[in-house]
């Protein structure tokens, strides 16, 4: 080959990749996206709003001495029935015996006062009957008598309080009940009135349960709720007796009381399922939702509706009032009858084109029915209203 034809040829190739490189590359086509899709129709709330309390006394006493001192003994034990009359706990006495005794010393001398006083009194009586005295000297022992006999009087009552005061060493129980709570152990000093034991005391009992701001308004005064305890599948029935007038600072919700049935009082402490009648949406007509349709774009939750003439999907905002098991409900966004996709929306764009996913065939018939129950949802009758209803109790 000579020198040309190989010059010329490298010209050629040169020229060739300069025009490849400036020529735009051909653009793909967007993927058609297999989705699964869900016919939006009105269903029947399967839950309403449940609770979780606890049973407590109606009544519950936190008893503590009426005077300070130093705990030397404790008889009460968490979990012990005890009856009224029944030492719960002591203080050291010594000092307050110590005082009473003084009391008493003091009530002797005024008594010994008093009775000079009296003496005196009776003597110089005599010798004014007999004019030997001037009536003002009578006078001023009438009074020393009348103030001998009032310090004796306040020598005596204050005997009295010292020796309610060696009293109140001991603490004992007022009421009948159980200890629910120990406050103090033996070798602590406490102020007078500092609670040392708590008594659930024996009587009604109340289910005790809060709810948060939004629903505290339609908990009303003397509306039954259902009760049911978690080790047991029957149910009682309760009235609600008290609502708490500010919220509770740390939890932020409110405290509501529930009083039960003499004859259907369960153990203290029972942890019992709570389900207000007024809260009860049960049967309810609503739009629901698989979690798995939902996209959040960080503000807002969207879904992605299918058109089903052009086969593309756009993005429909829609309001959640609230959930119903694992399924959330749409109060707001849309119509019975659409089609929301409910599988594969993380990787859809406005207007894209979407084909209908299809399962493989399976010989497990159980399989099948399944697949085929996931793949579309039998649409009921529309119920406006009772979607309205559900944004209307937010």
């Amino acid at each position: 080959m000579s020198f040309k034809s190989i010059s010329l040829a490298s010209t050629l190739a040169a020229g060739a990749l300069v025009f490849s490189a400036c020529s735009k590359p051909i653009p793909q086509e967007e993927p058609i996206r297999a989705v699964k899709v869900m016919v939006v129709g009105a269903q029947g709330m399967q839950s309403g709003s449940e609770y979780a309390g606890d049973v407590r006394a109606r009544v519950e006493s936190r008893l503590g001495f009426r005077v300070g001192g130093k705990v030397v003994r404790r008889q009460a034990e968490l979990g012990q029935r005890v009856k009224a009359g029944d030492v719960l706990a002591q203080l050291d006495p010594q000092d307050y015996q110590l005082a009473a005794q003084a009391a008493q010393a003091q009530v002797a001398a005024a008594l010994t006062n008093r009775d000079l006083a009296a003496a005196d009194f009776k003597r110089f009586k005599e010798l004014r009957e007999q004019n030997f005295i001037s009536g003002a000297e009578l006078e001023r022992r009438d009074a020393a008598h009348k103030s001998a006999q009032a310090q004796w009087e306040q020598a005596r009552a204050q005997g009295f309080a010292q020796a309610n005061q060696a009293g109140y060493t001991t603490l004992v129980a007022d009421v009948a009940g159980v200890v629910t709570a120990i406050e103090a152990e033996p070798g602590q000093v406490v102020a007078a009135g500092a609670p040392v034991v708590r008594i659930a005391q024996d009587g009604p009992r109340d289910v005790v349960f809060s709810v948060p701001e939004d629903k505290v308004g339609m908990v009303k005064l003397g509306s039954e709720v259902a009760v049911r305890m978690w080790a047991a599948k029957a149910s009682v029935k309760g009235v609600v007796r008290e609502v708490a007038a500010s919220a509770d600072p740390v939890t932020r919700t409110f405290g509501v009381k529930v009083a039960l049935g003499a004859a259907d009082s369960p153990p203290l402490g029972t942890t019992v399922s709570i389900v207000p009648q007024a809260l009860d949406r049960s049967g309810w007509q609503v739009i629901k939702l698989p979690t798995s349709a939902l996209h959040y774009d960080g503000k807002s939750a969207a879904v992605w509706v299918l058109d089903k003439g052009a086969m593309t999907v756009k993005l429909q905002p829609i309001h959640v009032a609230t959930a119903d098991g694992n399924d959330v409900v749409v109060s707001t966004g849309l119509q019975p009858g659409d089609q929301v996709v409910v599988a594969g929306v993380h990787v859809l764009s406005p207007g894209q084109k979407v084909t209908l996913y299809a399962a493989k065939a399976d010989t497990n018939p159980a399989t099948s029915t399944q697949n085929a129950a996931i793949g579309s949802v039998a649409t009921a009758p529309p119920a406006v209203a009772g979607a309205a209803s559900v944004a209307a109790s937010r």
